[in-house]
């Protein structure tokens, strides 16, 4: 029998060329029903697998978990497995006022505020996706609707972000925030830095595309901020640009 990875739970040849993550296992299945002919073929810790059809190709859909550890893991398995396209199909705090809940965020680049990817290259290495995925994610992007194309801030603390004010290094916190937003930054997530330095040191090709939760920027300046949780917008483009990115490569 063959050997399967560790953490992921699958063996070489179990997966697409191409493989959505997102996040939240509970999403997997939401995402496979896009794919023609989808099945399980791995559910193990916090890495669901489905792998399916979409016009004519094998691809899959793995769930990473939350943040750049469980993200690199998840990604250095899933390149020893077959892929080597990904594409994070995620969520995200809007930063600028303009993002409103429901909006999608493309990423254009990552601030890397985390740790996963400084075990990988120094720092002054950019965290960007590949030029093809950000184009056809962007495509698809424009084509749906309400979007933003531009840097997100990823970070390891979900709560050094919504609660600075109480740790220790709020100082510190409260005031890299501030910059990022007055850089131009359109979002926060934890797990796109990770993968795209991850992605350019295996030379493969990732993109990442984001729905807006909630922007507490928005209720800083008491503009309406309501909660949203829907996935859809966010797994239609991913599954346009995946399609985009299918055709440019066959030719």
């Amino acid at each position: 029998m063959e050997k399967k990875f560790y953490h992921i739970d699958l063996c070489q040849g179990e997966v697409g060329r191409y493989v959505l993550l997102p996040g939240d296992p509970g999403r997997v299945e939401l995402i496979a029903q896009r794919f023609d002919h989808p099945r399980l073929v791995a559910d193990h810790r916090e890495y669901k697998t489905m792998t399916g059809m979409l016009d004519g190709v094998p691809v899959s859909v793995t769930s990473t978990g939350i943040g750049g550890p469980s993200t690199a893991i998840a990604v250095e398995e899933l390149h020893m497995a077959g892929a080597d396209t990904f594409i994070r199909v995620g969520t995200c705090g809007g930063m600028q006022p303009q993002i409103i809940p429901g909006d999608i965020v493309v990423a254009t680049a990552a601030i890397r505020a985390e740790g996963t990817s400084k075990e990988y290259m120094p720092i002054e290495f950019p965290a960007v996706p590949d030029f093809s995925v950000l184009s056809c994610l962007a495509e698809a992007a424009r084509e749906l609707g309400n979007h933003h194309i531009g840097i997100v801030q990823c970070k390891d603390s979900f709560y050094g972000q919504h609660e600075a004010g109480r740790m220790p290094v709020r100082n510190l916190l409260q005031n890299n925030w501030q910059a990022w937003i007055e850089g131009g930054c359109m979002a926060s997530e934890m797990e796109s830095a990770a993968l795209f330095v991850i992605s350019s040191v295996l030379r493969c090709r990732a993109g990442s595309v984001h729905l807006c939760l909630g922007n507490i920027e928005r209720d800083k300046q008491g503009l309406p901020n309501p909660p949203v949780d829907h996935q859809e917008k966010a797994i239609n483009a991913a599954i346009l640009a995946l399609r985009k990115l299918i055709r440019i490569d066959q030719g």
